[in-house]
């Protein structure tokens, strides 16, 4: 079983992201649960989102307590929150930054990828300066962080659940798909390089 955990904010589209990439690894043949955890509903405020799946039947029924990777979609939450409570030694942190984070102290342990998803949404007219829409950007650099689920199925998933600029909202995923940087492990001040995550392959 894999779990994921979503960090982002109110507007900035994470919980439709955990929703459509649900479904795409359902696409792909995984069983998969996703639900949300609002704090507040206001936009803007930090919102949660979980994503389980399994190669069989899925019977828990808990909250996500010790996600093996998480994805951040704001990294203004990084001052505020601890992304990494819970997270597994070596779990993959994915961030939507332009570059490391210059203090890496609470990542050590774990490993990190970057994807400058708000440029890219930018880019493709997606949302406003102040507030950028990054979750397809971020479900592109997902797919190809965790190899799966595959693009096809990510962009058939965005195709089907994104309510208005479909084009748009697809080129991101495929630009992000090409541009994340997968940085690797985290050790004191210094990076050794680590694959990505290899998932066990579904049963149709």
């Amino acid at each position: 079983m894999k779990e994921f955990r979503f960090h982002g904010r109110g507007g900035q589209g994470t919980v439709l992201a955990s929703i459509a990439l649900a479904k795409a690894f359902f696409q792909a043949g995984y069983w998969v649960q996703t639900f949300p955890v609002f704090g507040s509903e206001r936009r803007g405020a930090p919102v949660e989102a979980y994503l389980r799946l399994e190669t069989t039947k899925i019977y828990l029924r808990s909250n996500v307590y010790t996600p093996d990777h998480v994805i951040v979609q704001d990294a203004g939450l990084l001052g505020f929150l601890d992304i990494t409570r819970g997270l597994k030694p070596g779990g993959w942190i994915l961030l939507n930054a332009p570059a490391l984070p210059a203090d890496r102290t609470a990542f050590d342990g774990f490993c990190l990828a970057c994807i400058d998803a708000s440029a890219i949404a930018l880019h493709h007219g997606l949302g406003s300066k102040t507030q950028p829409i990054t979750n397809t950007a971020m479900m592109g650099a997902f797919a190809r962080l965790f190899t799966n689920p595959p693009l096809e199925a990510v962009l058939q998933a965005i195709e089907s659940e994104m309510p208005v600029k479909i084009a748009e909202n697809v080129a991101a995923a495929r630009t992000a798909y090409d541009a994340v940087v997968l940085h690797g492990l985290v050790r004191g001040s210094e990076l050794q390089p680590a694959a990505g995550p290899l998932f066990r392959k579904a049963v149709a």
